[in-house]
């Protein structure tokens, strides 16, 4: 399993998060979530310093409105 399986599974661990999970073509990956904000800091501690797959470089956050649209956490 990948990077986007491992996040995933970590957002439905942490509960009450939806958005996906999506590889970019430079070997990025794009992190997208909603909900509580406490569920998302927990969510970006993890990527930061958790037992992720692979290496992790750097994490870019952006705060913003949540747009809703969702339908769970998604592996795209």
């Amino acid at each position: 399993m990948g990077f986007r399986w491992f996040t995933r599974a970590k957002a439905l661990e942490i509960g009450g998060l939806s958005g996906f999970a999506l590889n970019l073509g430079d070997g990025r990956v794009q992190v997208v979530a909603e909900g509580r904000r406490a569920d998302c800091e927990q969510l970006l501690d993890w990527l930061r310093n958790g037992d992720t797959p692979g290496r992790v470089d750097g994490v870019t956050e952006i705060w913003d409105t949540p747009r809703g649209g969702y339908d769970g956490f998604a592996v795209r």
